[in-house]
């Protein structure tokens, strides 16, 4: 794909005020606008700003550093489509130095990135040596830190930085995070930085406390203003106990979330996505998390035609056996899953769910049916017979 360099927006800096005037909208050759630069994904795009949302210690700060060194190298470590290399500038406004250090250099090791592969495109900055402070909030109303302001600016453009990383999003300002009109300002001031620089802005931001509940962007803690003014939002969720037992990893000792991109104005939402962080020793003695890619387990990997034909098999002949496939799974015996679990071998038990789904797929493609069957006590139960045989 063809990176077009964006040309200067004309910029209006905070406090100063320019006539408002109507504009005559001109009809144009479709073919001869300029299209939406995706610079990762279709979650950060040049002169908008986009907002990850996730729970405390899910993986949010991890994540962004390994998606920064796969748009600095211009590899697709995450399996996420990337406009690359670009120039990423991650500003972290909690952590150390030193700790951003081991977690940029165990994500290069992990996903084999040299330093050379870098080529001077990443910029890594920590809040414990320089903070940033975008707006401040009196009494008398919200003011927008000018010079701060400019000096963000002037600094993405000095360095020509694509992409740059805000995390989190509440250290980058002082206002009230449930002040809609704050949050509007403050958010929108970020929106003006990144047109004026033809960059994506990315803000990392906190969920509010959840109760066990799953998030979503809407979850964002304080004002919803922050995800108004945003073009991508996506909320970061760890795997919960039933799905870690439905993906079989109940005893793996490393941790999985799931990424949903449920605000996406400038593309149809993604599906949900998964992610895992293992940890990475280091040569120094430390163990670092990482973030890597992970693919959902098909249900049907490693089954062949032949394999459903046996099931067929086992179910005819439960039926001339005089114990006809119970299509519930919670029936006390003589569930259909059963039998798959038998000739497949695979367990009723710890692959339950697995099963029921393979069972209703089955069904649904006719492979299977369900039918209403009398059972000793003349009442009727629904059961699975053979529908249309497999043919290998």
């Amino acid at each position: 794909m063809t990176i077009v360099t964006p040309q200067p927006i004309a910029f209006i800096p905070p406090g100063e005020h320019a006539p408002i005037k109507a504009t005559l909208f001109e009809w144009r050759d479709p073919a001869t606008l300029t299209p939406r630069q995706w610079l990762y994904g279709r979650h950060l795009i040049r002169r908008f700003v986009s907002v990850t949302v996730a729970p405390g210690g899910v993986g949010k700060s991890s994540l962004t550093i390994c998606e920064a060194v796969a748009m600095a190298s211009g590899r697709s470590l995450l399996s996420d489509w990337v406009s690359g290399p670009l120039r990423v500038w991650v500003l972290n406004l909690e952590d150390p130095r030193d700790e951003l250090e081991r977690r940029v250099t165990a994500t290069m090791l992990h996903h084999r990135v040299q330093p050379e592969a870098l080529d001077g495109r990443l910029f890594v900055d920590s809040g414990r040596e320089r903070g940033l402070c975008t707006a401040t909030q009196a009494r008398d109303g919200v003011t927008i830190n000018a010079p701060e302001v400019a000096a963000v600016i002037a600094e993405i453009e000095a360095r020509h930085i694509d992409v740059l990383i805000v995390d989190p999003f509440v250290s980058s300002h002082m206002v009230n995070e449930n002040d809609n009109g704050a949050i509007d300002l403050v958010a929108k001031e970020w929106g003006r930085i990144a047109e004026r620089c033809g960059c994506a802005i990315e803000l990392v931001h906190h969920t509010r406390k959840l109760g066990g509940e799953e998030a979503s962007s809407e979850s964002s803690r304080g004002a919803v203003a922050l995800l108004g003014a945003a073009r991508s939002a996506r909320v970061l969720n760890r795997m919960g106990e039933a799905q870690k037992a439905d993906a079989g990893v109940s005893s793996d000792p490393n941790t999985y979330f799931s990424i949903d991109r449920d605000k996406a104005n400038l593309a149809p939402p993604g599906k949900r996505v998964w992610r895992r962080m293992v940890s990475v020793d280091l040569p120094n003695g430390d163990s670092v998390g990482v973030t890597e890619a992970w693919e959902w387990p098909d249900d049907f990997d490693g089954i062949s035609v032949a394999d459903l034909l046996a099931v067929q098999i086992g179910i005819r002949d439960a039926w001339e056996a005089g114990k006809p496939p119970r299509a519930s799974n919670q029936a006390k015996a003589d569930w259909a899953g059963a039998v798959v679990a038998s000739v497949l071998g695979l367990d009723a038990v710890k692959e339950k769910a697995r099963i029921t789904r393979m069972l209703k797929t089955w069904v649904g493609a006719g492979a299977l049916r369900e039918v209403q069957h009398e059972d000793a006590k003349r009442n009727k139960r629904p059961c699975l017979e053979v529908g249309e045989w497999a043919n290998e």
